[in-house]
């Protein structure tokens, strides 16, 4: 019985530690946890929470299982004041920062008098309150301190958990550390790879990924794309004169003013492309909400302390340029809009296509490049300015 027992529970390691492995993002990390957790202790129902520090409550990220009424699988707004709950922070600054490990504990809902960890009124409650007659309670940890708990109840009724529930448990709560400890590194990762370390804004990989979707939608639905580009004016001559760091000041707070406004446009993507070019990426609005959000960034961008302010293009298919199938189309004619906004030293933003049949943003944007390169720089220095 004892060997079938340990081989069930080895087989229930294994399985949680493959859900995990396949884990996408910590959110899919805690619910692969909790699920196989649940199983692999026998249980009616397991959670899993964050302790939120700044806030002293723990928040819930999933439930699974038999839920009580006002339980949802993936609450958005369930928490506890860890008042209710004194263990999660006495018990583990107690007894594992005075030399022990950090384990698992028992709660029942009538007695509480020999479970090991010893016992909360706030738990029990909660396990009479809510039709359960036994809980383990097991922190996850990370990073080496107490990042949230593991929690699986079972039936009133059901056999109530012991000490060996709770080392189960234990090891249960690390692989789920381990798992949600991986989700976040990718996270990271992704996060990097789409993100300017300097401003903080989407880069180019993250302009292009979305993008490419939002011009599929366009083919498919007719939904309006828009793209702002800008150039931040005077780069050079602030890093000349005050050195690259006040430039870097520059460019991060002009990203701000470009989140700052992009904002006002829900779902819109901010990104800086590289050097002083930046753009906003905007899916699904009427363009002259778009126009509206550069004409502040234009204004904004004017009363900088250093900087010569922006010349912002915009592009849209909401607007007379034309079939737009490519998002290197899209560019050219964006590109084409902020070069006239520079060379008429525009203080609002340049629009393609709303200069009539003749448009010469258009016109400049449909040219063939003097380059065979293809790159959309190339549109600013193959061509002379155009007239005013």
């Amino acid at each position: 019985m004892v060997e079938g027992t340990a081989d069930l529970r080895l087989r229930a390691v294994v399985e949680l530690a493959q859900a995990l492995a396949a884990a996408q993002t910590p959110r899919a990390a805690a619910r692969a946890g909790a699920r196989r957790a649940r199983l692999a202790m026998a249980g009616s129902f397991a959670a899993i929470s964050a302790w939120e520090r700044e806030t002293g409550r723990l928040r819930v990220l999933v439930n699974d299982g038999d839920l009580a009424p006002g339980e949802e699988p993936e609450p958005d707004d369930e928490s506890y004041s860890v008042h209710d709950f004194p263990e999660i922070a006495e018990f583990l600054h107690g007894t594992w920062a005075g030399g022990g490990e950090p384990h698992a504990w028992v709660e029942n809902s009538v007695d509480n008098g020999g479970s090991p960890g010893g016992g909360s009124w706030g738990r029990a409650a909660a396990l009479r309150r809510r039709g359960r007659g036994s809980c383990v309670v097991a922190p996850v940890l990370l990073h080496g301190r107490a990042w949230g708990e593991l929690y699986i109840a079972r039936r009133i009724g059901e056999r109530p958990f012991d000490r060996a529930d709770a080392d189960f448990a234990t090891v249960l709560a690390a692989l789920v550390s381990s798992g949600i400890a991986q989700t976040e590194r990718l996270a990271e990762v992704q996060r990097l790879a789409f993100t300017d370390q300097l401003t903080g804004l989407g880069n180019r990989r993250a302009v292009d990924a979305r993008l490419d979707e939002a011009l599929e939608r366009h083919r498919e639905h007719g939904t309006v794309v828009t793209l702002v580009v800008c150039d931040l004016n005077g780069l050079k001559k602030v890093n000349d004169r005050f050195g690259h760091a006040v430039g870097d000041r520059l460019l991060e707070r002009f990203g701000s003013l470009l989140s700052l406004c992009g904002a006002t446009l829900p779902g819109s993507l901010a990104a800086r492309l590289g050097g002083d070019e930046f753009c906003l990426l905007a899916v699904g609005l009427d363009p002259d909400e778009v126009v509206r959000a550069a004409e502040e960034l234009c204004a904004r961008a004017a009363e900088l302390e250093v900087g010569e302010g922006v010349a912002c293009g915009i592009a849209s298919t909401g607007e007379e340029i034309g079939t737009v199938r490519t998002a290197r189309r899209l560019f050219r004619l964006a590109d084409a809009a902020q070069y006239r906004a520079k060379a008429l030293r525009a203080g609002r933003p340049v629009v393609a296509g709303r200069e009539g049949p003749h448009d010469p943003v258009v016109s400049l944007a449909d040219s063939p490049p003097a380059t065979s390169g293809g790159e959309r720089r190339h549109i600013r220095g193959s061509h002379p300015p155009p007239s005013t």
